[in-house]
């Protein structure tokens, strides 16, 4: 038995590569750490803001990797001679994952009070209208 795609559908030509799209960020959206938000500051301007407390800029790395915005985060074990009663705050690693559209580009990210937001803009398409020539055989 195959698995039915939303792409078979013969009016949605050359979308093979959003399905791809929608499974990698199916798989990526499993594990809830780091917490974030997603808020719309304009029509075309958007910002991601990850709560990442204790992490320091040379702890965090912000990539875009074929249209998929990746947030990597490591911390540095402490390797001071520390006898915790109680460790709940541990070292954790992470990596969350983001796919853009077409157009959407980060515009800038700052650390502030443990939280991490990240700026994206998206680029106002241009409306193209393209006549296409009938040649005769």
């Amino acid at each position: 038995m195959t698995k039915p795609s939303f792409t078979a559908h013969p009016f949605l030509l050359g979308f093979e590569q959003l399905e791809r799209l929608v499974e990698r960020t199916a798989k990526s959206a499993s594990d809830g750490y780091p917490p974030f938000n997603i808020e719309a500051a304009s029509e075309n301007e958007y910002r991601i803001t990850l709560a990442v407390a204790g992490f320091r800029d040379d702890d965090l790395a912000i990539t875009v990797e074929d249209r998929q915005l990746v947030i990597r985060g490591r911390q540095t074990e402490d390797i001071t001679d520390r006898v915790f009663l109680h460790r709940g705050i541990a070292a954790r690693a992470f990596q969350r994952s983001f796919v853009l559209a077409d157009g959407v580009d980060v515009a800038g990210a700052v650390l502030e009070h443990g939280l991490l937001h990240i700026e994206l803009r998206r680029q106002a398409p241009e409306t193209v209208v393209q006549t296409i020539r009938i040649g005769r055989n």
